[in-house]
Order: structure tokens, then sequence, then C-alpha cells
């Protein structure tokens, strides 16, 4: 074999091995991912919209180890004050001025010491996508990030993206019991569609024809003054989510307040999404179980 060329070959197997070597003092032993990651990365959705700024920086040093990196298209941030920096100066840009808020894509997944998701930017008052972010994240053992790789992505579009993130954002606000802001994401007519007959039900006062955005903020406002809103509860199953299509599956929980009468019911929600708002409102439930708690006592089937 030539001298030269194998002289190259030995530089080369040389600088592998170093390298290799630096790797192993430098690299975070793998671990597996023993968290809640969709948990986890509504912690870190969510502090983009904290708008006070201690419950911010506790929640900053709730995710990031404390000498943390988040590297962006444009700079790199390092530590605890240059994140809180930086996070506290898109808040205020963004979501105190511009009005936009936060939300998972609902796309996370991870294994080891590596957890990535999407995040979108979407206007709180309802609307289409205005950024979408990938993001990339390394964990130590302290399950804290280390490591953070923001990608900015082109914003989708499509139907399917601004369904979801309507639909997530009206089941968020749902759960906040704000019938102005729920309404809000309503378009201003609505095909309004419920599992009842068509005239009502005397036990059940809400339930009548509805069609426009106030009708939308009256109807919640009157479900909520029959209810106990502090012993509410309910849980969302599965979300299918179609083009403009959403499919919401759960239950409600409630307790009447006239009568302290508690029951569960389980539903199903059919949304359809038009220039990220709710254009079509259509709810199946156990609406027997509802007429029987309103009226504290059995209904003739």
């Amino acid at each position: 074999m030539d001298t030269s060329r194998l002289a190259r070959m030995r530089s080369i197997l040389s600088q592998s091995t170093d390298m290799r070597c630096q790797w192993n003092r430098n690299s975070v032993p793998p671990m597996d991912i023993d968290i809640d990651i969709d948990q986890f990365v509504n912690r870190y959705v969510a502090v983009w919209n904290e708008s006070d700024p201690v419950a911010r920086r506790r929640a900053l040093a709730g995710l990031w180890d404390a000498d943390g990196i988040q590297v962006i298209e444009s700079a790199p941030y390092h530590g605890h004050d240059a994140l809180e920096a930086r996070i506290a100066e898109a808040h205020n840009n963004l979501v105190r001025d511009a009005g936009f808020v936060f939300r998972s894509a609902g796309d996370a997944t991870g294994h080891h010491d590596t957890v990535t998701f999407t995040t979108h930017m979407i206007p709180a008052a309802g609307g289409n996508i205005a950024w979408t972010g990938r993001i990339f994240l390394t964990l130590g053992e302290n399950r804290l990030i280390w490591h953070e790789y923001q990608f900015a992505m082109n914003t989708p579009n499509k139907p399917k993206a601004s369904t979801r993130a309507t639909t997530e954002e009206f089941l968020r606000r749902l759960g906040e019991g704000e019938p102005d802001r729920i309404a809000e994401l309503f378009a201003e007519r609505v095909d309004w569609q419920l599992d009842w007959p068509e005239d009502g039900h005397s036990a059940v006062p809400w339930i009548r024809p509805r069609s426009t955005r106030a009708d939308v903020a009256d109807h919640f406002r009157e479900i909520t003054a029959f209810r106990v809103p502090e012993k509410s509860a309910g849980g969302v199953s599965r979300v299918l989510i179609d083009e403009t299509e959403a499919v919401v599956l759960g239950d409600i929980q409630q307790t009447v307040k006239a009568t302290g009468r508690q029951y569960t019911a389980l539903c199903a929600l059919h949304l359809t999404v038009e220039d990220g708002l709710i254009t079509r409102y259509a709810v199946y439930e156990d609406s027997l179980t509802v007429a029987e708690a309103l009226a504290n006592q059995p209904i003739n089937r």
C-alpha cells in the first residue's frame, strides 16, 4: 500500500477516535421518557401565553435547566435570565399587543432524552394560523430542557390545521366557562343542531333553536346558570379531524344547582370550521339523563 495513503488513513482513524472520545465525554446518557409528554408540552406552550411575570419565571424554571439553551434562527439564548427576557419580549409583542395565542398542534412525541412537537400562533379571537414552529428538545436527567432548537415552518393554510387549532381553542375556552369568549370562536351565522326535539324540552330551558353568535353566548350562559361551576367536570377521549370537520368524543359531568343532583352524560360533538370560525355545531348526547337530572325525577321514555 502507498505510504502516503496509509498515513492519511491513520490520520482519519485518529481523528475519528478523538471525536468519539470527545462525544463520550460530553454526551448525555440516554434515558427513557418517563414523563407525560403532552403535559410537558402544554406547560411549555403556556409559558409563552403567561401574562404574569412572576408566574412566567416560576414556570420557566420548571421547564428549562438553569444552564439550558434555546436556539432560534436569529440567535441563541443561554440561561434563565436570557430565556426570561426572550419569552417576555415575545409575549408582549405577540400576545399582549398583537392579540395572538400559542397552541400545541397535538402531535408531541419523544423517546430517550428527546421530545419534538409543533406549535401554532393563532388570533385569540379565532382565525387562521399566523405562524408555525417545530420544536426539538433534549432533556437532562433532571427532566428539564438542556437544549432547544426552534424551526419556523411554512404556515399551514390547509383547512385541517385551522380546524384543529380552532377546535382545541374551543375546548380550552369551554373548560374556562366564559360564554362570551366561547362565542367569539363562532361565525355570525351558525348551523346549530342539538340531539333534542325540535321545539326543545320543558325540563331543560337552554334547549331551543339557535342561529347567531349572540345565541351561542346565551346558550352557554344559561347552562352556567343551572349548574354548580366548581363541581363541573368531564373529559375528552378522542378528537378526530378531517379537513374542515372535527368530531370530539367525551363525557359531561355536572351538578344541578337547584337540586344538587349529579349526572354524567356521554356526548359527541361535531364541528365544521371555516376560516378559523365554527360555522356548524352539532351535539349528540345522552339527553334523557340530562333532562331527568334537571327535572329531578324519571321521565317517561
